[in-house]
């Protein structure tokens, strides 16, 4: 039993036996291992300062370097795994993992007085301050609150030892239990009843008259030149942050952007624009001309006559489902392997979230009608930056997981471009895509890993995505960076993206680039800034370009940077409708004319995500689980007789980069053509 929980993380929610016994620690100081910031970069030995609730670390000692970062113990959630001793602080802007080995000489005995004194910090920051505690003799502390839903352990610690402070020390005997309870119930009342007074007046601002949101929208919608010789006003880039695009629309001056040529370079304008993604509205780029579809899509006439601008329904409260009780036993673990409310979702899987990453695939287009193989490298980079865009309105929601051999396409002649995906693995959970059109073909399988760290929850997703343009023969290769959702147990939640991608092309090494996603900092207001350079084989850097990945991207230096990439506009009451795009809204719709197209496995024909999507929670959850317990059905035959599931339009092969990946089988839209789906044998998925 004691091994079963030193094998698993323990979050520490309070100290442990009498706190009246504690007194407040001296400073602790010595070498700890601190996991990089950057996925797959390994450990790295810092040298830490505990005083006063704050932990310090620099390389070599705060008195002999740079400070490195400052933790704040009191304002965190700490978690511990003692068979690896390991320590992990989630400080909601960052997650810290620290690890103590044999080779820095800490024995076990200093880990425990480490943990405490982490400890009494954690407790004795997270309280109320009340009137006496500063002359407590074990209390000094600057300031104190109470987390939500902690409040019942404050009180019930707090007691305990007040009730040992009082009887050791008659001079504090004023500062009775019942009053630091009452006190603290008071407290808590009063916030309750301000955060109620609050959110009836936001519900009683009247929303913004229509006048105004349609004068946005034309404006934003300006493409052409205006009368009397003007031009339409662009936004002016700050030389003070070269990344930042300031979110404030208020600085312009009076100059027209150019989308860059295949001849010209980093800093000259050529007024003969292609075919491709403008950026001469402030808003959002001009459409790309469409293409023909691909040879042999299948395409069969079958299309959407006038696409859905809104879902059935708006997205449900979760206010319901408390989510601390679901994550607070699940501290480091893999959460794509826990069952979670079906409030939580949203009506979209992850092979459709696949999807998403092709919605601005006019930037392959343009790609591939580009000579200059290192402007074609920013194409490249700009679309694999752009795949993020959607995810910015997005964390309050999660995707439903796709079940086995569950189904998704995409035929959009429309962007000249179809798309298939696959879940080919269950245990680990992979899903693999597949989208090609007459400029390109994109190609991945991902592997999530879902990780909660007591107030963040961190994604790291593995795989490598794949494009090739068929007009150069060049095959490009990318990986992800690392996700992180923050807040998730109170305030708003917000999601960033950090890491470093290299893109490189396989098929010449006349170039490279490296994207930097930058993570936000405490202390700066700038959040998701890009920065990326196209670099040739000697290193020298031929064109760089910045940006934030939500908005848009940028070529060049301010102020004569040149827009690559623009996000589109959000659909109108997008924070009702889970933060979808257009693009998104499009997904789940099922046509009369599309449905009898469709494989049985196709997404769209999933009964819980439908639910979902037209408000029926209790319907939802109700077919969810009934899914779900069909496909432990299905998996436990296979295991009872020794078969191996496979994938029915994907097979694993080595590609030119030697790697393993999921590839099409190129199969899928031909049985789609003729003699269609009818006549094959599906799996009953739901």
């Amino acid at each position: 039993m004691s091994l079963c929980l030193q094998d698993s993380w323990e979050i520490i929610e309070g100290l442990k036996g009498n706190p009246g016994n504690i007194q407040e620690p001296e400073k602790q100081e010595g070498f700890l291992l601190k996991k990089r910031k950057w996925p797959m970069k390994g450990w790295q030995k810092r040298y830490f300062l505990l005083e006063k609730g704050i932990l310090k670390y620099s390389k070599r000692g705060a008195d002999k370097g740079k400070l490195h970062g400052c933790i704040d113990v009191g304002l965190s959630v700490m978690s511990i795994k003692k068979k690896t001793k390991a320590i992990d602080l989630d400080t909601n802007n960052n997650i810290y993992h620290l690890k103590v080995t044999v080779s820095l000489s800490v024995s076990p005995s200093h880990l425990s007085s480490f943990i405490l004194f982490l400890s009494f910090y954690h407790f004795s920051l997270s309280c109320l301050s009340l009137p006496g505690f500063r002359s407590a003799p074990w209390f000094n502390i600057r300031y104190f609150r109470v987390p939500r839903g902690r409040l019942g352990m404050v009180v019930k610690t707090l007691s305990l030892s007040l009730t040992h402070t009082t009887l050791s020390n008659p001079l504090s005997s004023s500062l009775s239990p019942s009053l630091v309870h009452s006190t603290l119930r008071s407290a808590y009342s009063s916030l309750s009843a301000e955060r109620d007074r609050v959110r009836h007046t936001i519900d009683l601002k009247a929303p913004p008259p229509a006048q105004v949101t349609g004068l946005k929208a034309d404006y934003g919608s300006v493409s052409k030149d205006l009368p009397d010789g003007s031009r339409p006003l662009v936004h002016q880039v700050s030389n003070e942050s070269r990344i930042s695009i300031p979110e404030s629309m208020s600085e312009f001056f009076d100059a027209q952007e150019y989308q860059l040529t295949s001849s010209s370079s980093e800093n000259e304008v050529s007024p003969n624009h292609i075919s491709g993604n403008r950026c001469t509205s402030i808003l959002r780029p001009a459409p790309l001309p469409p293409l023909s579809p691909p040879a042999g899509s299948g395409g069969s006439g079958v299309q959407v006559a006038r696409r859905r601008t809104t879902l059935p329904s708006p997205q449900p409260s979760s206010s319901s489902v408390s989510l601390w009780n679901i994550l607070k036993n699940n501290i480091g673990k893999d959460l794509s392997k826990i069952a979670m409310p079906v409030q939580l979702n949203e009506p979209l899987n992850t092979l459709q979230r696949l999807c998403e990453e092709v919605e601005y695939s006019e930037l392959l287009d343009t790609a591939n009608n580009t000579q200059d193989p290192y402007q074609r490298m920013v194409y490249v980079a700009t679309f694999a930056v752009s795949a993020y865009a959607s995810s910015y309105h997005r964390a309050g929601s999660k995707p439903f997981n796709p079940v086995l051999g569950e189904t998704y396409e995409c035929d959009r002649p429309d962007k000249g471009f179809r798309f298939i995906a696959e879940q080919v693995s269950h245990h680990p959970p992979v899903s693999a895509c597949h989208c090609d059109s007459n400029n390109f073909t994109f190609w991945q399988d991902v592997q999530w890993k879902n990780k909660f760290w007591g107030k963040s929850m961190e994604i790291v997703r593995m795989g490598t995505t794949h494009v090739t343009l068929p007009a150069f023969g060049d095959h490009y290769e990318w990986n992800k960076v690392t996700s992180c959702i923050h807040n998730i147990l109170s305030g708003q939640r917000w999601i960033e993206h950090y890491g470093e991608m290299s893109i490189k092309n396989t098929s010449s090494d006349a170039c490279q680039c490296k994207v930097t996603f930058v993570k936000a900092r405490s202390w700066s207001s700038t959040v998701n800034e890009i920065e990326g350079m196209v670099t040739d084989t000697g290193g020298r850097v031929i064109h760089s370009f910045f940006g934030k990945w939500h908005e848009g991207v940028y070529q060049g230096v301010p102020p004569s940077a040149i827009c690559i990439w623009r996000a589109n506009p959000m659909p109108v009451d997008q924070d009702q409708y889970y933060g979808f795009t257009q693009f998104a809204i499009e997904l789940n719709e099922l046509d009369a004319a599309l449905k009898p197209h469709l494989p049985p496995t196709d997404t769209r024909f999933r009964l819980d995500q439908r639910c979902l999507e037209e408000g029926n929670i209790e319907g939802a959850e109700e077919q969810k689980q009934r899914i779900e317990e069909l496909q432990r059905g299905r998996r436990k035959v296979l295991e009872e007789n020794n078969v191996t599931h496979k994938p029915r339009f994907f097979k694993y092969a080595t590609v030119k980069s030697k790697d393993d990946t999921w590839l099409s089988s190129d199969i899928y839209w031909e049985q789609r053509k003729n003699p269609r789906f009818s006549r094959e044998d599906f799996p009953v998925l739901w």
